[in-house]
Order: C-alpha cells, then structure tokens, then sequence
C-alpha cells in the first residue's frame, strides 16, 4: 500500500512539473504574429513587422477602465522617467499601450488619454487602436495580439471590461521576455531593472 502511495504521489508531482514547464516554455516561445497592423493615436497606420529594433513593454488598457488601466499608465509614465535619465528611453526601449474597445477608443481619444497623463508625443510611445473603418477585422487583430500573451478580456455588457493584469515586456524581435503585474502592483524599479539588464 505504501508503494502505491508513493507511485501515485510520483505521478502527481510529474503532472504539476510538466504542466508548469508547459506555461513557461508557451510564454518564453510567444511572439506578436506578423500581420498584426493596427492603427496609431494619429490614425496612422503601425505594423508590428515593421517595427523598429527596440525592446517594447507593451500595455493593454482602455480609456474608459476606472482604475487599474490608469495607475499603469501613470506608473509606466514614471518609468519613463528613469528610462530617460539613463539615456535609454527611444534609443534601446519604447512603450505600446493597445486598447482592448477599440470602438469607443477612436484615435482622438487615445491622443486626449495621452494629453490626460502627460506622456510626451516624441514618437517613443505609441497608443494602438483600431481603424474605425476597418473595425471588424482589427477587433480580431487585437485580441489575436492579447491572445499571443494569454491576455483574456471580455465586456460583461456594462462597458467596464473584465481583463488579464499584466503588461508585458518584448524583445528587439517581438518575442516575451518577461510579465509585470498591472495597477497597485505594478514596480517600476523591478521593471527598470528587468530593462536595463536586457539593453
């Protein structure tokens, strides 16, 4: 009896390894897919196969979120701040927010929620949304980019949506390095430190 114990506790702790090497190997292998093309704050149009060689700490948000997207944004601002300091803010490292309601975050909105948190217009941080003439197929780009990082959102029916709380930061190639939590939680220094030793 002992024996099937010890076989049975072997099995499951087999199980829990394999299961958490599958998440780890899922997110270290994720990439942003090359089709994706969305458009910018300025209604022009970004496609992440042609983006430049930079690390990217990508944030997905929208403006209407009454809590956590804003403190992130506001955190990552501060962030950029040491990003700056340091002379590497543009040169090695930029930032994306995308907004998961694209059709209420028209692009007008996006540039007033970046005016609303004072992120500088230097070409450095890009706010993504979706073409409102091609609104259907971008709704479907930006869930298949959240989806690429396991980013899970959905509106309950209010407007006020339900998402994942992480952002995430990329490679010079578009590939996962590393999540952060979102909100409250959100720790620039860790996230810097985590920049700096990948530049």
């Amino acid at each position: 009896m002992k024996k099937i114990y010890m076989i049975g506790s072997i099995i499951v702790v087999l199980g829990i390894i394999a299961g958490i090497s599958f998440f780890i190997i899922r997110d270290m292998t994720s990439k942003i897919p090359d089709n994706i093309s969305l458009v910018t704050m300025h209604n022009e149009k970004y496609e992440f196969s042609k983006s430049e060689k930079k690390l990217k700490l990508v944030e997905f948000m929208y403006t209407h979120c009454p809590d956590i997207c804003p403190t992130t944004t506001q955190r990552m601002n501060l962030l950029k701040n040491d990003l700056v300091a340091e002379g590497v803010f543009g040169k090695n490292v930029e930032f994306i927010s995308v907004s998961i309601d694209p059709y209420r975050d028209t692009p007008e909105r996006m540039a007033k929620y970046m005016k609303t948190f004072d992120i500088e217009d230097d070409g450095n941080w890009t706010l993504l949304t979706g073409d409102q003439d091609n609104m259907k197929q971008d709704q479907k780009e930006i869930r298949e980019l959240a989806e690429t990082f396991q980013f899970q959102y959905r509106d309950p029916g209010d407007g006020f949506y339900v998402h994942s709380t992480f952002v995430f930061l990329l490679d010079e190639n578009n590939k996962f390095i590393k999540k952060f939590p979102m909100g409250e939680d959100f720790d620039k220094d860790e996230v810097f430190k985590k920049i700096m030793k990948e530049i």
